[in-house]
């Protein structure tokens, strides 16, 4: 063969297995590359939408506490304190609000046992947000004041944490000591105060000194109402639960009853005088009660708010609560609607809920037909109380 007629041959099959083997390790380094770019954004992602992503469809609730799914993570529960930090979905967010409710009915004992236990024998993811302190404000009194509508119109604020029950501790269970107290309240973020209220404390001897004792700083708050009223409201719940209950009258006089004839004048038509001993009657003595807590604390500590302004103006009075507390205002009209069967305002529908949310049904309930002379009676004995405690809070309540 000749050099003419050479021709060179070359096998690029070798280059065609290279070629495939480079095309498949870059297609490896590409999709781990976007592996790790998609890990690394959800890790960036803010928390709260990175939880609530993985939250849904996961969770249950046992006891008022929210338990994460097995296959989720075994063994793990989280707060509801910590859950409602979350702008969590509609759902879930009404599932939290049950829970919660369910939480708040058991009594503050068996929560704090509860909390005691799930402390010490599950991984509380909670411990990681917040804390638990001593409340920076207290609703002290008055019974039948509307504390309850107070309480649960701050709770729409996103920096109040509350105890939905009331704790009792300064009347009741001081004996279980600061620690035990401060195991019921919720967990607060910086920023955010702890409250709780307990409608008893303003007429009980020994509170002022112990809250004193616990911070003199505290805040309180105390929402009155016209005595008389009151007292009306506070007798219909107790009848409500005790049929037989003597009247009204037989009750709020000594030696007697409130005669029905109206014949007589108010003086002569009642046999015996304003029994203080009833206690529908003497905690409606405000400037009394009252007395025993400027001992402790200056008037400055204070804050009284109108029951009646709470029911007309809930916003306006809202306002200064929250100013008092020194929270930006929040809670305002468009919270609020009046609600004309039950006589006083109710939440507007909460983002998620199917109907308005109103106070339970013990709230707004029909007061006994009650004689005219005996309230008369009554409003003559308050009278210069009533007086005496406008002198001391600088506010005219209009009762008189």
């Amino acid at each position: 063969m000749g050099w003419g007629n050479w021709r060179p041959r070359f096998n690029f099959g070798h280059l065609k297995v290279q070629s495939k083997v480079s095309v498949f390790l870059t297609m490896i380094i590409i999709v781990t590359y976007l592996f790790y770019c998609l890990t690394g954004y959800c890790e960036s992602l803010p928390r709260t939408l990175y939880d609530q992503q993985s939250l849904r469809g996961k969770v249950h609730t046992v006891d008022g506490t929210v338990h994460l799914s097995q296959s989720h993570r075994a063994g793990a529960q989280w707060n509801i304190s910590v859950l409602r930090e979350l702008p969590l979905s509609n759902g879930l967010e009404s599932l939290l609000q049950k829970s919660e409710d369910a939480t708040n009915q058991r009594p503050p004992g068996n929560r704090a046992q509860k909390m005691e236990s799930s402390s010490s024998s599950n991984i509380t993811v909670s411990n990681n947000f917040g804390t638990k302190e001593f409340p920076q404000a207290i609703i002290i009194g008055v019974k039948k004041g509307g504390t309850r509508a107070l309480l649960e119109f701050l709770r729409i604020h996103p920096d109040v944490r509350a105890v939905g029950a009331e704790p009792h501790f300064f009347d009741r269970f001081y004996d279980k000591g600061l620690e035990w107290y401060r195991s019921l309240m919720p967990r607060t973020l910086e920023g955010q105060i702890t409250m709780e209220k307990t409608p008893s404390y303003f007429v009980t001897r020994e509170a002022p000194r112990r809250v004193h004792a616990m911070s003199r700083h505290t805040r309180l708050i105390v929402v009155v109402r016209d005595p008389v009223t009151r007292a009306v409201s506070d007798y219909a719940q107790t009848l409500s639960k005790t049929p037989g209950l003597p009247s009204f009258q037989a009750l709020a006089f000594k030696n007697g009853t409130a005669s029905s004839s109206s014949s007589k004048s108010s003086s002569s038509s009642l046999r015996g005088v304003v029994d203080t001993s009833w206690s529908a009657v003497r905690i409606g003595v405000y400037a009394k009660h009252l007395e025993a807590w400027l001992r402790y604390f200056p008037l400055g500590r204070f804050l009284f708010v109108s029951g009646e302004r709470l029911v007309s103006d809930p916003a306006g009075e809202m306002a200064r609560v929250q100013d008092f507390l020194g929270l930006k205002r929040v809670v305002g009209a468009k919270h609020f609607y009046f609600n004309q069967t039950k006589g006083f305002p109710c939440l507007k529908k909460p983002e998620g809920s199917s109907r308005p949310r109103c106070l339970g049904k013990s709230k707004g309930r029909t007061h006994p037909p009650i004689p005219q002379e005996a309230l008369q009676r009554l409003r003559e004995f308050y009278r210069p109380f009533n007086l005496k405690f406008y002198q001391m809070t600088g506010q005219d309540f209009g009762w008189d």
